[in-house]
């Protein structure tokens, strides 16, 4: 048993939780590395797997909240390394409280006593004016294309499994997954969708029209974004999971579709998603 942690580096509770963590497992005589957090580029992610030797872990154990959870999925990508997360943040709907402690949690992972679910990505291709692929992007959450540096809003058409759905002008949109449901496409006015859906949610940001609503495709859709009506002064935004894409070259156009490669999440006592939901979004105080 091999088990990589992964821990906020800016959340003193998280880098406590590790500590814990890893004398348990010295104890049990489990192998297990340590890193924290960082910032990923299109180049790093790779760099960053590559030296961890991320499919020779049998888990991740990720502790921090859900932007920690993101971050660990990134670093994970296709290799379908489970990863337990443990909330030390702010916002926990993609990972387990942490109200029974560390090392408790981690014991009943390692016993079988979780439940397993796959969720499904995002698979991104960013296409440049020669129409050539030059960068591909996995997401857990979402693709959100918004308002570039100068704050002016964007032109953009939308195709789905080539027919095309509509002209766009307005802030943006927001490509989710079911996972990311809960996210930035939630707070767009998106629905809340169960996590066994496996198509794509296609939401609109502040469209300058009467007529705009959220798209619920199938999941074998894929979904065009075409930039090419803006000039270089209006250029889009890319984020992936939140996190600023800053491609070599201009964006042409955008195709999201549904990863072949799902990130495995292990819950512990889980009560099921509408729970959460009720937990997360609907309690006192939230």
């Amino acid at each position: 048993m091999n088990i990589l942690i992964i821990r906020n580096s800016a959340n003193p509770a998280a880098f406590d939780a590790s500590m814990l963590l890893c004398a348990y497992l010295d104890s049990q005589g489990i192998s297990h590395r340590e890193t924290e957090t960082m910032p990923l580029s299109m180049e790093s992610v790779q760099d960053v797997t590559t030296e961890l030797d991320i499919p020779s872990f049998d888990m991740v154990v990720s502790l921090g909240g859900d932007g920690t959870m993101l971050h660990s999925a990134r670093l994970v990508g296709k290799h379908r390394v489970p990863i337990l997360g443990i909330n030390f943040g702010h916002l926990g709907f993609l990972v387990n409280s942490s109200e029974d402690g560390v090392v408790p949690i981690v014991a009943a992972a390692l016993a079988g006593d979780v439940v397993r679910e796959e969720r499904a990505n995002l698979h991104i291709d960013l296409i440049n004016y020669d129409d050539e692929v030059i960068a591909s992007r996995f997401a857990l959450n979402e693709l959100a294309v918004t308002r570039g540096e100068l704050g002016r809003v964007i032109d953009f058409d939308i195709r789905i499994s080539g027919d095309y759905v509509m002209a766009m002008r307005g802030d943006g949109l927001v490509v989710s997954t079911a996972t990311g449901s809960t996210g930035y496409a939630l707070s767009a006015g998106g629905p809340l969708v169960s996590p066994l859906f496996k198509g794509l949610i296609v939401v609109p940001l502040a469209p300058h029209t009467l007529l705009s609503r959220t798209i619920l495709t199938d999941s074998s859709d894929i979904v065009e974004i075409d930039l090419e009506r803006n000039s270089e002064t209006r250029e889009a935004s890319l984020f992936v999971d939140g996190e600023l894409i800053v491609p070599d070259e201009r964006i042409k156009r955008v195709l999201v579709r549904k990863s072949n490669n799902p990130t495995v999440v292990l819950r512990y006592k889980s009560k099921g998603f509408y729970s959460a939901i009720s937990n997360t979004f609907f309690k006192v105080g939230y």
